[in-house]
């Protein structure tokens, strides 16, 4: 039996897609974005590309969730990613950083955020032009602290 080239890529497509069917090893993480937004889904590819499954979400009600899952506004992106054990990671967090956070999560934190969208962090690439910025840690009482800095657009990509 010969397959055709357009199955083939077919069922690569849905391995990339299907959460489990590529690498049970894969941590989940959803994506909750606005159904017109470019860096979300560049975020989501950086994403891919670093040994993460996702899947997206564009609910109707995207601030309310946020507010729901304890995210304040002024840690706030354009995007929300959640893992299957419920952390958030607001805007262009860095896989190395996801990674990091879930492999040993702070007790009473609720995840990381990037707040705005940084130039040159993941998803918000722009030619050689980069911003430093800091990947915040969110605590459940609403206040955060420093989880790491990025001063250099190599900092932010697994050593």
């Amino acid at each position: 039996m010969q397959l055709s080239y357009r199955f083939v890529l077919t069922v690569l497509a849905l391995l990339m897609y299907v959460p489990g069917a590529a690498a049970s090893e894969a941590p989940m993480i959803k994506v909750l974005k606005s159904p017109t937004c470019g860096c979300c889904v560049k975020w989501m590819e950086h994403l891919h590309d670093n040994g993460f499954a996702t899947t997206p979400d564009e609910p109707d009600n995207l601030e309310q969730i946020k507010s729901e899952l304890g995210i304040g506004q002024q840690y706030r992106s354009c995007h929300t990613g959640v893992s299957k054990p419920g952390f958030v990671f607001e805007g262009h967090v860095p896989s190395k950083f996801i990674r990091a956070f879930l492999a040993s999560p702070p007790k009473g934190a609720i995840g990381l955020s990037v707040p705005g969208m940084p130039l040159g962090s993941p998803g918000m690439e722009v030619g050689d032009r980069f911003t430093p910025y800091q990947v915040l840690l969110l605590h459940k009482d609403g206040s955060s602290d420093v989880f790491a800095e990025v001063n250099a657009p190599g900092e932010q990509f697994q050593q």
